[in-house]
């Protein structure tokens, strides 16, 4: 049994590497998986803990450790997973700073400013004046702030960064161990979050059921967005022989005809379909349209759709032929040649009007209707063959890796530095994942990867990252604790608490923000599930999730590259 005794005892070799990973990554997920505290649980981030108290245990017990094999593990980890966040946020990056986004993405970005404001007041204030030695250590209190907004990456990313300047001016005693900072930072920082959003609650005496109905009533359930279906027969005779384009013209409505009932006869219009005396039409409208469109056309009817000559098929066609990835919808012509309407698009989870404009994208989900020949016929234009996705895009994945990491190493000079600054193997992946995510269709490139796929490759990245820094930073936590880390509590308890108190407050009485879609910014803000999870659980609706999918993106972003900035700006 002694090579069995060997292979836990005996550190540098790569089976033995192997297995401590294997090992704290499967106690961790268990962890995670059990432990909760009133429904709460850090999940997965147990697996930092656990590699804490391994990386511990194998110090006291003499074992030395392979670092460079570790540092390759957690670093190309944090590769695959920021790569994999890029992906999937970059078809909604750019869409979601605009419009209706900008107040919450500005109410984000100031939940951003506002942790690193606090960072730097307690290190300038506490750490400069000697009042609290540990605050002075700015990589640690780096290291605070990303655990106490529960950002893993922005982590990553500053480890990365001190590993830079670390190269050109090395630290006295080696690089710092900025992750038992975050270790002590984290879990408060779950508590902070959520405690937050009760605050808010409890400062503006929210009533849930008021607050639902005003949120229906600005949003999609109010009569001018609403949709409402129906059909009506033709009955203005000045009407007959005018196309369906006139007529949108003539009552300055917008509405949608997608099935035309003429002469016993179904057909799919187009906006140059004629109109004639007692056609029967089945009209989308504006709810508060719907009686203006009765009166300028003609009175509603009763028509059994399913019972005519031809049938009519609506069905979810996806985009999976490589052709079509990168042509607007309008190139495709699917009325005029094939005979069908699209009236809506579905990427990425979010929900795009079907403009002849849009530009298709592999994975693209599209809402068709026509009669089933019609429907079939084009299904075979844009591929509608699901299986073809379930086979991952590797050559995407791994040219924006490599490309990635070479713009990551890209020096850019900024005057007053002793030192460039790079984006580095975290934030360099990131921006590339994200300009292949929203426009990668430019060069050819599926960006698409199936959710669970997608998931995969996130989830392994995340917790070989976890894994690797923990069992490095197991060898000091203790001492670290001990000699003045506690402080790295209630120092991030404050970074996370403050910010978000005072932009919860602002963005109520600047805006009036609706207090469902302020949960869900506060949980995007801070890019953290457990907090989403309590806020869509309380509210019991799904609004939370609109907010924190709006902000998520460009929050994680910045958490990421602000770590950076922070590090080689007050660091180098």
């Amino acid at each position: 049994m002694d090579w069995l005794i060997n292979l836990f005892t005996v550190g540098g070799g790569l089976a033995h590497t192997v297995v401590l990973f294997a090992l704290v990554i499967a106690l961790g997920v268990f962890l995670g998986n059990k432990v909760k505290i009133k429904g709460v649980s850090l999940g997965v981030t147990w697996i930092l803990f656990v590699g804490i108290l391994a990386g511990h245990l194998l110090k006291q017990g003499g074992v030395e450790e392979n670092t460079e094999v570790i540092t390759f593990m957690q670093e190309f980890g944090l590769i695959l997973f920021v790569f994999s966040i890029g992906l999937q946020v970059g078809p909604s990056f750019f869409t979601s700073l605009k419009q209706g986004g900008l107040k919450a993405n500005g109410v984000a970005a100031g939940i951003v400013a506002l942790n690193i404001t606090v960072m730097l007041v307690l290190y300038y204030c506490l750490g400069k004046t000697g009042i609290f030695e540990e605050a002075g250590n700015l990589p640690m209190m780096v290291g605070t702030l990303c655990g106490a907004v529960t950002n893993t990456p922005g982590l990553g990313a500053a480890n990365a960064a001190l590993d830079q300047i670390n190269q050109i001016h090395p630290f006295e005693g080696g690089v710092p161990i900025i992750a038992n900072g975050y270790a002590c930072a984290y879990p408060l920082g779950v508590v902070g979050i959520i405690g937050s959003i009760i605050a808010i609650r409890l400062i503006f005496k929210i009533n849930f059921k008021k607050e639902l109905e005003k949120y229906n009533s600005e949003n999609n359930n109010s009569a001018a967005v609403k949709p409402h279906l129906m059909t009506i027969e033709v009955s203005n005779p000045a009407l007959s022989g005018k196309t369906i384009l006139q007529v949108r013209g003539f009552i300055g409505r917008d509405f949608v005809i997608s099935r035309l009932l003429h002469n016993g006869h179904i057909t799919v219009p187009n906006k140059n379909t004629e109109l004639t005396m007692d056609d029967k039409l089945y009209v989308v409208c504006a709810e508060e349209d719907a009686e203006a469109i009765i009166a300028f056309i003609g009175p509603r009817c009763d028509v059994n759709w399913e019972l005519q000559d031809v049938t009519m098929d609506s069905r979810k066609l996806t985009v999976t032929q490589d052709q079509v990835n990168g042509k607007t919808l309008g190139s495709l012509h699917p009325s005029s040649i094939y005979g069908v309407n699209v009236t809506r698009i579905f990427r990425s989870g979010i929900e795009i009007f079907a403009s002849p404009s849009v530009v298709l994208q592999v994975g693209d989900i599209l809402t068709t209707v026509g009669p089933s020949d019609s429907v079939d016929r084009f299904a075979n234009k844009v591929g509608d063959k699901k299986q073809h996705l379930d086979k991952p895009n590797l050559l995407t994945l791994f040219l924006g890796i490599a490309v990635g990491v070479i713009f990551g190493m890209l020096e850019i000079f900024v005057p007053g530095m002793s030192m460039p600054v790079k984006l580095g193997i975290a934030g360099g992946p990131l921006v590339i994942s994200i300009l292949l995510g929203a426009y990668g269709y430019k060069l050819k490139l599926v960006a698409y990867t199936t959710n669970s796929a997608s998931l995969m490759i996130r989830d392994i990245g995340l917790v070989l990252f976890l894994a690797g820094v923990g069992i490095k930073a197991g060898g000091s936590f203790v001492e670290t604790v001990v000699n003045g880390g506690y402080h790295y509590v209630w120092m991030g308890f404050l970074i996370t608490v403050v910010p978000l108190i005072i932009m919860g407050v602002f963005a109520r009485l600047k805006w009036g923000m609706n207090y469902f879609l302020l949960m869900g910014i506060m949980s995007g803000a801070t890019t953290d599930p457990p907090a989403l999870a309590f806020s869509s659980a309380t509210a019991d609706n799904g609004i939370p999730s609109v907010g924190y999918s709006t902000v998520y993106p460009l929050s994680m972003f910045l958490r990421i590259i602000t770590a950076q900035v922070i590090i080689l700006l007050l660091c180098s």
